[in-house]
């Protein structure tokens, strides 16, 4: 086995990266841990136990490169029934031919943007697997995804940065600024990209707790009515109910209990069934593709749909207590308008909040404010609230008690690329999106109310008649006001 080592002369997977527009993947820092293919499996576990941060680990015979076994295919099959007593003491060789995994290979000249592409178009099962880098001279390195994703951001951030420059510039040459604007386009295709794994990969945890629950039970649901076939085939066979009784015990078959549970086991599924029905409901009802044009939708629905979708990111994390939603919801009309646009405001202010209240906590955590109490959690809150008004329109009031916005960053928040989260997490965008949607979309207006130590109140107001949209009244916005967490 071979020590981890760089490419590079920094081995440090996490270190400050100077990169720039152009920059490849051989200026970033690659895991070179290697395994002979022949060694037990177990020597692999021990080495992810030592190093957490190793996505993977490089197999080779006779220091020859032969394959890649990443940390998650890795221990997902040893999690699975007989796969620690199958592999962990025979060679390498028999997992990695068992799994015979998809390895993406690139080469080390290749430009960090590209690169990134191609690892997003990977199939879903395989899209956070690490990336295998190879050198001219035939040598290889694992580069972690979300290494590579952050080298992305840095690369995303000059790309932002340099593109406003050359629009503030009179006499930019006009094929670089055409070249600047396509680059720009593809990163923010990968950005939305991402932004979808990401929802993806919610949905599929909160559709994969009841699938789960039903797996799990259809085993004995299939035993149980075995079972049962057996006891009717001995009805079948004109024999009377002792000797069938008499025969199933002796068979080791206890039919009450069978009666008992069967009834119960079914109903457990047929609720883990509804949920998962539920949840594909909602995300029909959030996107609503088949309703493109301006239609008469109930608003509550939308943002519970909403809520629906963010379930997972309102759950209890390690960092943070669950966030509470209060529902304050008036007795408004059915309201005309894109739905589905409307739907994707509501996703992003909502986000935004949630990621405000957890950086709340996180703070007051740090600065000693608060004590981490289990049985008496700090309540994290978001607060929905709804009305109609008498001039025909609606309100829509997202609020948190965060720790609000300074007055400074009020003023450029509706501003499209600014945010205030870190590289990597916030395009500055969704927000400036909003905007967009409410005012030019909608005729409406969206205002954000806030101060340090009181959290932030976005307040949307639309009219309810798409008379109003279709003859293009003027809405209007403050573009001065809007939540930090842009």
């Amino acid at each position: 086995m071979l020590a981890m080592h760089s490419m590079k002369s920094d081995n440090d997977p996490s270190s400050e990266l100077k990169l720039d527009l152009e920059s490849a993947l051989l200026e970033l820092p690659l895991w070179t841990i290697q395994v002979e293919i022949n060694k037990p499996g177990h020597e692999i576990a021990l080495i992810f136990e030592q190093e957490p941060l190793l996505p993977g680990i490089i197999l080779t015979k006779n220091q020859q490169y032969v394959g890649m076994i990443s940390r998650r295919s890795f221990f997902e099959q040893m999690s699975r029934p007989y796969g620690l007593g199958l592999f962990a003491g025979r060679p390498i060789e028999h997992l990695y031919n068992f799994l015979q995994p998809e390895i993406f290979i690139l080469s080390e000249e290749i430009s960090i943007v590209q690169a990134t592409q191609a690892a997003l178009a990977r199939s879903p099962q395989s899209v956070y697997e690490p990336v295998l880098v190879q050198s001219t001279s035939f040598h290889h390195g694992l580069l972690d995804f979300q290494q590579l994703l952050v080298a992305y951001s840095h690369i995303q951030v000059l790309t932002l940065h340099r593109l406003q420059k050359e629009k503030e510039r009179a006499r930019v040459a006009r094929a670089g600024f055409l070249d600047l604007q396509h680059n720009y386009t593809r990163l923010l295709q990968n950005e939305k990209m991402i932004a979808l794994g990401q929802l993806v990969a919610g949905i599929a945890h909160e559709i994969n707790n009841p699938m789960n629950f039903i797996y799990g039970n259809l085993n004995y649901a299939s035993e149980y009515v075995q079972d049962l076939l057996r006891v009717l085939a001995a009805y079948q066979q004109g024999k009377s109910h002792a000797e069938v009784i008499a025969e199933a015990e002796e068979n080791g078959l206890e039919v009450e209990f069978i009666m008992e549970d069967l009834p119960k086991l079914l109903s457990s599924m047929k609720v883990g069934a509804t949920r998962i029905n539920e949840i594909v409901l909602s995300l029909r009802n959030f996107s609503r593709l088949d309703e493109a044009a301006i239609k008469a939708v109930d608003i509550h629905e939308g943002i519970d749909n909403t809520l629906i979708i963010l379930k997972t990111n309102l759950k209890a994390r390690p960092e943070r207590p669950e966030i509470q939603i209060i529902k304050e919801y008036g007795n408004l009309p059915l309201v005309e308008c894109y739905a589905g646009q409307l739907n994707q405001v509501f996703m992003n202010i909502i986000a935004n909040a949630i990621d405000a209240l957890s950086e709340t906590y996180q703070a007051l955590i740090e600065n000693k404010e608060l004590a981490v109490d289990p049985d008496n959690p700090y309540p994290l809150k978001i607060r929905i609230r709804t009305e109609a008004t008498n001039d025909n329109h609606v309100t829509i009031s997202i609020s948190d008690n965060g720790k609000g916005i300074p007055e400074e960053v009020q003023t450029r928040l509706f501003d499209p690329f600014f945010t205030t989260k870190p590289v990597g997490k916030g395009t500055g965008l969704g927000l400036s999106i909003s905007y967009q949607i409410i005012v030019e979309k909608h005729c409406g207006q969206i205002t954000c109310v806030s101060s340090p130590g009181n959290g932030a109140e976005f307040i949307i107001k639309i009219p309810s008649i798409a008379s109003k949209l279709v003859n293009g009244e003027q809405g209007t916005g403050n573009r001065e006001q809007e939540n930090t967490h842009n």
